[in-house]
Order: C-alpha cells, then sequence, then structure tokens
C-alpha cells in the first residue's frame, strides 16, 4: 500500500461503511433506500409481488425485477449481511471508478497519487451520499467504464453486455446505445439489446417464473414508462418536477411553466421559478427540441474517423457521460457522481496539456464548475438546486471539453509532450493492466 493515500481511502471506506452499519448495529436501523432493499429482496424470497396489481397504484420498488432477484441473494442471510455487501459493492465501485476513469482520459500519463486522487476529493460528497442513501449509481458508473474500457480493447460483446446490465438495474444508460448506433458499434450495440432482454426476461425467470416475471414486467413499464402528466411521471410525482431534479426535462418545466419547486414538501408555502407560462404540451416540445439540438451539436462536434485520436475519444466520451446523466427523467444530486469521469479528463488537460493558456483556462473551467457543484451543500438554500446548479457545472464541463475536441493538439505539440504509454493508474499486482486510451472502434488499440 502507497502511505498515505491508500491508507487515507481504506479509513474513508470503513467510514463510510460504518454509517450504513451502524444504525443497524446499535441504533434504531438503517433508513433510506437500505429497508426498501432488503424488502425487495424478501418479496423475492418468499414469491410475493413486486408491484402492486394495478400500475396507477404507488410503487414501494421503483426498479425492474432484475435487481430485485440480485438482492435476494444476501437478504436471505439478513439485513446486516445485505447492507455490508451493497457497501462493499460501492467501495469496490469507487476504487474502479478511479482506475479506469484515470486509464481513460487519453493523455497518455499515469499521473501521480495524489493528482489520481483529485477528482475523488472532488466528488466525496457524492460518494457519500451512494453509502448513506444506498443508491447503485456509483456501481452503474464502474460498470458504464468498463464497458467503454472493453470496447477499447475491442472486446465488444462483453462491453454490450456491460452496458446492458447497467440498463436492466436502472434504465437511464440506455441512452448509451444511440452513441453506439451512430458510431457503428454494430457488435456491441447487438450484443446490449440481446443483453436487455436477457437480464430482463430470462435471467429472473427461474425464480420469478417466466409468466410471473413477464407480467411484473409489463406492470413496471405500465407504473415507470409508460405514465407522465402535468402532476409528474414514474410514481414519484412530488419529486419530478420539485428542486430535488435537475433534468433537463424538470429545468425547463419549471422554468416554462408554474410548477411548484416545494412540491416534495407539504408544509412549505408553493414555489415558483417560471419565465413563461406555457401548458404542458408545449414545455414538452420545448424539451424534444432543446434535446435534439443538444444531439445534433453533439453529433457535429464529434471528429470523423480520419481525425480521431485518442485524445478526442476520451472527450466525446466525457460529454456522452455528462448527457447521460441530465438526459435521465429523474437527475437527482447523486445522480452527477457520474460527472468525476468527465471531470477528469479536464483534470489531465489542466496539467498534461503542453499550452499554458489552456491549462490555465481549464482548471478556470473546474474551478468554476465545483462552485456550481458546492451550491448543493445543505448550507445553501434549495431555490439554487431548482434553478440547475448541478446542470449549469455539466453545462461547463461539457463546454471544456467541446473546447478540447475543437482544438487538438498539433503534431508538433503531440511529439513535445512525448507521451508514454498509459497504464492503469495505481496498477497493482490485481490491477488491470495495457490499458489503451483510445476507442478506436476500427482498428487495434
Amino acid at each position: 500500500m502507497r502511505a498515505p493515500l491508500d491508507i487515507l481511502f481504506l479509513v474513508a471506506c470503513i467510514a463510510l461503511t460504518a454509517d450504513v452499519l451502524g444504525p443497524e448495529i446499535w441504533g434504531s436501523g438503517k433508513t433510506k433506500d437500505y429497508p426498501l432493499w432488503f424488502w425487495a429482496g424478501q418479496q423475492v424470497l418468499q414469491g410475493k409481488n413486486l408491484y402492486p396489481s394495478d400500475p396507477n397504484s404507488y410503487f414501494e420498488f421503483i426498479y425492474p425485477p432484475l435487481p430485485a432477484v440480485l438482492l435476494a441473494i444476501p437478504s436471505y442471510f439478513g439485513k446486516l449481511p445485505l447492507y455490508a455487501c451493497l457497501s462493499l459493492v460501492n467501495a469496490a465501485a469507487w476504487w474502479m471508478t478511479g482506475q479506469l476513469s484515470n486509464a481513460m482520459t487519453g493523455s497518455g500519463r499515469t499521473p501521480g497519487p495524489w493528482l489520481y486522487a483529485l477528482p475523488g476529493f472532488a466528488t466525496v460528497s457524492f460518494v457519500f451520499d451512494m453509502f448513506d442513501l444506498g443508491q447503485p449509481n456509483l456501481m452503474l458508473l464502474a460498470m458504464m467504464l468498463y464497458g467503454f474500457w472493453l470496447l477499447q480493447h475491442e472486446r465488444r460483446w462483453m462491453a454490450g453486455s456491460m452496458f446492458a446490465l447497467a440498463t436492466a438495474i436502472k434504465v437511464f444508460p440506455v441512452a448509451v446505445l444511440p452513441y453506439l448506433l451512430w458510431r457503428r458499434q454494430w457488435a456491441a450495440a447487438a450484443s446490449m439489446a440481446i443483453f436487455v432482454g436477457v437480464f430482463l426476461f430470462v435471467v429472473p425467470a427461474p425464480v420469478r417464473g417466466f409468466q410471473h416475471n413477464i407480467a411484473e414486467l409489463k406492470t413496471w413499464y405500465q407504473g415507470m414508462v409508460g405514465t407522465s402528466s402535468e402532476k409528474g411521471f414514474g410514481q414519484r410525482d412530488e419529486q419530478n418536477w420539485s428542486w430535488v431534479n435537475q433534468s433537463i426535462i424538470a429545468v425547463t418545466h419549471r422554468l416554462t411553466r408554474p410548477v411548484n419547486y416545494d412540491q416534495d414538501d407539504p408544509s412549505k408555502p408553493p414555489h415558483y421559478m417560471n419565465l413563461l407560462d406555457l401548458d404542458f404540451k408545449t414545455a414538452n416540445l420545448i424539451v424534444a427540441v432543446v434535446s435534439l439540438l443538444i444531439g445534433l451539436g453533439y453529433i457535429a462536434v464529434m471528429p470523423p474517423r480520419a481525425r480521431r485520436t485518442p485524445r478526442s475519444d476520451a472527450e466525446e466520451l466525457g460529454i456522452l457521460f455528462c448527457l447521460m446523466t441530465v438526459a435521465s427523467p429523474l437527475a437527482r444530486q447523486y445522480y452527477f457522481m457520474w460527472l468525476i469521469f468527465p471531470m477528469t479528463i479536464l483534470i489531465h488537460r489542466a496539467v498534461y496539456d503542453p499550452r499554458p493558456a489552456v491549462r490555465a483556462w481549464t482548471w478556470g473551467a473546474l474551478a468554476a464548475a465545483g462552485v456550481l457543484m458546492s451550491l448543493s451543500l445543505p448550507m445553501y438554500p434549495n431555490d439554487l438546486q431548482a434553478y440547475g446548479n448541478n446542470l449549469a457545472a455539466t453545462v461547463v464541463i461539457s463546454a471544456g471539453l467541446v473546447w478540447h475536441i475543437l482544438h487538438p493538439l498539433t503534431d508538433a505539440e503531440l511529439t513535445d509532450t512525448k507521451l508514454p504509454d498509459t497504464k492503469l493508474a495505481n496498477a497493482g499486482p490485481g490491477a488491470l493492466s495495457g490499458a489503451s486510451d483510445g476507442l478506436q472502434p476500427d482498428r487495434k488499440a
């Protein structure tokens, strides 16, 4: 172990795990989502329904059946083993996220230990949320990064299966599929489509029964995906339009129609921030137009095959992760954990780019994004989150990555940097090695 950084990481994981297990052992029991995960696992073990028969009724469990089947395994042994297992998964995902993020920046450099850990320090509040709430977003991030790492090494079918597993657990990673199709990653896209079916229909069937699983999937789809109205969508109406949601959809609706952004707390008087007074249908049309313009802009900045480099591929993926975060219909604060990869790319540019002016303004963009993200801390009013402080930080980070794509290094600058082959940062005997930084589907990495 490389003291003090590895020891600090270990201590942090122990402290975060203690926050999960301590209340269950010595207190009145761990709250947040942990009891729900135990309940879902027990429902599977006892052969009971995960959802009510009426899709319009309130769902306790809002995920597809697969996560409940996976939760049933540690739930069999009780709450403490389940909670400990989830904490261990989060710790492993945190470590792997740092490994993969630093390996896939396209800088061709292995950072020192403190630079390697800087993105983790910057997003530690999100990591705390992952442990404290018990949400799987950190695990999903590690899956998606590993999928792209596999794709870089031309293991396309395995990469597609990782994207599919993340999608089958929490649907929003499905946004990667259009990217795979646009970049003509046919094998990865086909693998993703096939394995989504396997994870949704085949894997739960031996446990839940084929017909029972099909019926539950239908109920889940009707209650979660097939519902949308002025009141909200996806079973959590009180959250969808409120300040807790910083997705493109939610912020656009709050700005274009009179939506109470404090509706998640009935004890508070209504608060509005709309600049326009449009109806629900027109607001949805604006969301569609904004999303289309963002998508077209992303396509416009993506370099053609002949001009792709490991650096541009990394920046392209960084923007994709930004877009997947804010394109999700529900993007609560902890969703922005996914910015750790785009931030890592910009940190590498701020340190290793041979152009002094570029290094300076890249640090400035990172600082601006950090200030915006810090406005989510409890000391600040929720109104700032209602206006989308994390969404604004995502825009700043995306703009920085777009600039770097449009202003690549010249051949002379690339030669002057004398970049060595990239290895996974902090690689040890059990770590992945020999990572290539470029997503190069049409040639050997």
